[in-house]
């Protein structure tokens, strides 16, 4: 119903504008998908206090998974069984483990940057292999 109603709409205002529109909904509509299978998450006790707490992470990570599987609609998030949902949440724990680690990383190099360039700013040489 709702695809008909933007081709119409399309129809009507032009194309450049119904396609970036019709981005739009699907944007909305694969964000929507995630936040209900967030909720199935939710719902079956399946989320630690500290995933329920940062919700829009693990939305966007579930919705990375969910495009990752071929998975496009609430009818199929529905019907999915919990040991696959579980399947489902345990590789949005793994790429949030991966993003946070890459993040902790990071940060690891820029102190040492930053220690570096304290050292080099108190007149110490820097040594040079």
């Amino acid at each position: 119903m709702c695809i008909l109603l933007i081709i119409v709409f399309a129809i009507l205002i032009g194309v450049e504008l119904a396609q970036s529109i019709i981005i739009i909904s699907l944007l909305n509509y694969s964000s929507e998908m995630s936040e209900f299978a967030f909720f199935r998450f939710k719902s079956a006790n399946m989320l630690t206090d500290e995933e329920e707490r940062h919700r829009e992470e693990m939305i966007s990570l579930t919705e990375q998974v969910l495009d990752s599987r071929g998975i496009e609609c609430d009818a199929r998030i529905a019907k999915i069984s919990e040991d696959r949902l579980r399947d489902i949440l345990e590789e949005v724990r793994r790429l949030r483990r991966k993003k946070k680690k890459n993040y902790l990383l990071s940060d690891d190099i820029k102190l040492n940057e930053e220690h570096k360039d304290i050292e080099n700013d108190e007149g110490e040489a820097t040594y040079i292999r």
